[in-house]
């Protein structure tokens, strides 16, 4: 392999001067060397051939043993020391203390065509952060997280990536609802990639312990690595740091509301400080269009990481890097301006956003209170998300009658569209067709707008639920098929039309198809 290996991390930061592998608190460190487990007997399952070429892999490369090797663990690289990031985190409202890389073990970094990437393992065994975990994880999980990350870059949200997906060989005891009925699962690896997996919590935790130095370290060297447009670092330049912070953030959630994306644990420990969407656990996207739903078992009484909350959450998370921050700055003012800026920028582009999935591209002062007309109306009986809107573009501004019947195959149940239902449906196609009367866009050129920006397909839990299924059986046919499907997500596809369909009604509250926990 001919990879141009960096350890800027590592080099540049201060480390655990402790080697041992024992879990304990971590003090005035960034991280902690770690080498990872072995695995019994690896095997390769899937790997993201297009997005290894963006890091330097060639297809000799992927078919070696030494790349098998390197994504399952079974071998350290020369000249590179693996390491685990220490950091805290706020859980569900509530100060954690230390949290750390409890399963995840950053390789090195690598870089190519002038972009760095960090190359990560996750379930590659336990670090000094894996508090009462054993730092594995198993297969479920993992192909969950390897096709979305994967599925999220091609619909356009900022992300982390996936390398590559393995089994380990091993078994792994796993309590997957938390409800006292651990069982052995296969165990796997997938090896995730990132500019960097800095996180909000990587500041928290000097910033909580009063390690102003290392505090100021770690801003210097993110600076340095990934805001250098910026300038040197000063106390105007960490203003400046946060306010692009506060940015990123907010588009990766408007994207998130874009595609109806659940994040699930918007912990402070898994916002990333670059914006992009990280940890996918308890993850899900809409089936029914529904404001309160969440993904989490864990959060399933507070409902604290809805889909309707993810705004305020990341206003609410932003608040405590902020509060992280301020040892630095010093002036609470600019830092509560650009805090303000998030609510008034969110509220912009939220309406910018919705307007853009309805194919509304011109000025109205009424279109606020049109899509919440809208959303008050697709709450009254279950109406796919995506179905719905991908439908919508093909409404014509002269058949505002057949309105219902462009967005029929949305509906979970058609026959609760009746009587007064009905009505509001009439009465809001009709506003819709003279809305569109302002617009300048033909009917199909406004079509093709609003179909790059309403996905027909995403990966409903239910369809990673049958390629986990799948996999525990050995065919991991669907994984790849999944794979390749969600490539192309605005696409039409006929020849995978099967998956664009609601979600099947055995699934409603099937095991891993409706609610997932932490450990999923």
């Amino acid at each position: 392999m001919n990879l141009k290996i960096k350890s800027n991390f590592t080099e540049e930061l201060p480390g655990d001067p402790i080697k041992t592998n024992t879990r304990r608190q971590v003090n005035e460190a960034c991280f902690s060397y770690v080498t990872p487990k072995k695995t019994t007997n690896p095997k390769l399952i899937h790997v993201a051939t297009d997005f290894s070429k963006d890091l330097g892999f060639t297809n000799e490369d992927l078919k070696s043993k030494d790349f098998i090797n390197i994504v399952t663990g079974n071998k350290v690289l020369e000249k590179t020391n693996p390491y685990a990031m220490c950091y805290g985190g706020h859980q569900f409202g509530r100060w954690a203390g230390q949290l750390g890389d409890g399963r995840a073990i950053n390789l090195f970094d690598v870089n190519h065509n002038n972009k760095q990437w960090t190359i990560q393992l996750k379930g590659a065994g336990e670090t000094p952060y894996s508090r009462s975990g054993d730092g594995l994880a198993v297969l479920r999980s993992s192909i969950r997280e390897y096709l979305c990350s994967e599925a999220m870059h091609h619909l356009g949200v900022p992300t982390t990536r996936a390398l590559s997906l393995a089994l380990s060989g091993d078994q792994v005891m796993r309590d997957m609802l938390y409800d006292g009925n651990q069982a052995y699962e296969k165990g796997a690896i997938v090896s995730r990639v990132s500019p960097s997996f800095l996180r909000f919590g990587n500041f928290e935790i000097f910033s909580a312990r009063g390690d102003h130095k290392n505090l100021k370290s770690l801003v210097h060297y993110t600076i340095k690595h990934h805001f250098s447009h910026l300038g040197k670092p000063s106390k105007d330049t960490y203003i400046l740091f946060f306010d692009q912070v506060m940015q990123r953030t907010l588009d990766m959630i408007i994207h998130w509301q874009r595609v109806g994306f659940v994040h699930g644990v918007m912990n402070t420990d898994n916002m990333s400080i670059l914006g992009l969407t990280i940890d996918y656990g308890p993850y899900g996207w809409l089936e029914g269009f529904d404001f309160g739903w969440t993904p989490n078992t864990t959060d399933a009484q507070n409902k604290r990481y809805r889909f309707a909350n993810q705004p305020n959450i990341g206003l609410w998370n932003l608040y405590q890097l902020a509060n992280a921050l301020y040892p630095l700055i010093e002036d609470a003012e600019p830092l509560e301006k650009i805090l303000e800026n998030y609510k008034n920028g969110f509220e912009t582009k939220s309406l910018t956003m919705m307007k853009s999935k309805l194919g509304l591209f011109e000025d109205d002062a009424k279109d606020q209170q049109f899509i919440q007309a809208l959303e008050d109306i697709l709450q009254l009986t279950e109406t796919d998300m995506t179905i719905f809107f991908r439908l919508l573009s093909n409404f014509n501004k002269d058949n505002s009658i057949k309105g219902l019947e462009v967005v029929n195959d949305a509906f979970y149940k058609p026959h609760e569209v009746a009587d007064t239902i009905a009505k509001q449906w009439g009465d809001w196609f009709n506003r819709y067709s003279f809305r569109l009367e302002k617009e300048k866009l033909s009917d199909l050129e406004r079509k093709t707008k609003m179909d790059l920006i309403n996905p027909k397909y995403v990966l409903r839990n239910y369809m990673a639920q049958l390629a986990i299924d799948d996999a525990n059986n050995g065919n991991y046919d669907l994984i790849d098929a999944l794979f390749q499907l969600l490539k192309n997500p605005y696409a039409e596809q006929p020849k995978n039309i099967k998956w664009f369909a609601k979600r099947p009604e055995w699934a409603r509250h099937k095991v891993g198809c409706s609610m997932l926990s932490c450990s999923s």
